[in-house]
């Protein structure tokens, strides 16, 4: 059966993981709300390191009632007994069991994300941010004007710190080095 949280059943807090922050993760999920997320990516790893390390991570966010969405295809997600998944919107289709999550930087991606029946999408990058050097970040008025374009709920991503989110006015967002 098609699992549809309601919107303020969402986390508010998103830890997204990389190579840079993988070795404070442990910290940074101890300071984690119940109820947050991790978003773990973890590209940098071989196969079998990263589903080991999916592995431990996974113990500790049940413990501390965190949802875990692997970044991946569906069916690994699944096969790994993620909370959801994360990813481009071709990528979730067969995933009506579990959270799905995807990313936005234009309005196309944004009504992708809507088609996709995306339960969350992370507009992004909203500020300058160390993942994408150089790279435009849409600034508080082109997140807004994209975040008013859809009925899916929208996490702020791409430089983002609590005071960020405060000065956003947003209830959603998701960081790598502002929350590790």
């Amino acid at each position: 059966m098609p699992i549809q949280p309601r919107p303020e059943e969402l986390p508010r807090l998103w830890l997204m993981s990389d190579a840079r922050n993988d070795a404070v993760l442990e910290d940074a999920l101890a300071r984690l709300p119940e109820g947050s997320a991790l978003v773990f990516r973890h590209y940098h790893l071989g196969s079998v390191a990263r589903r080991e390390r999916f592995e431990m991570l996974r113990s500790i966010c049940r413990s501390k009632g965190l949802r875990l969405i692997l970044s991946d295809r569906a069916s690994e997600a699944r096969a790994w007994d993620a909370d959801g998944v994360y990813g481009p919107p071709d990528r979730l289709g067969d995933a009506a069991d579990m959270l799905r999550v995807t990313t936005a930087h234009d309005a196309a991606e944004l009504a992708a994300a809507g088609a996709a029946d995306a339960h969350a999408v992370m507009i992004s990058p909203v500020f300058a941010t160390r993942s994408h050097p150089g790279a435009p970040a849409l600034g508080p008025e082109g997140f807004h004007d994209l975040a008013r374009r859809t009925s899916v709920p929208v996490v702020a991503l791409g430089g983002m710190t609590a005071e960020r989110a405060r000065d956003l006015g947003v209830v959603r967002w998701a960081a790598i080095d502002g929350l590790s």
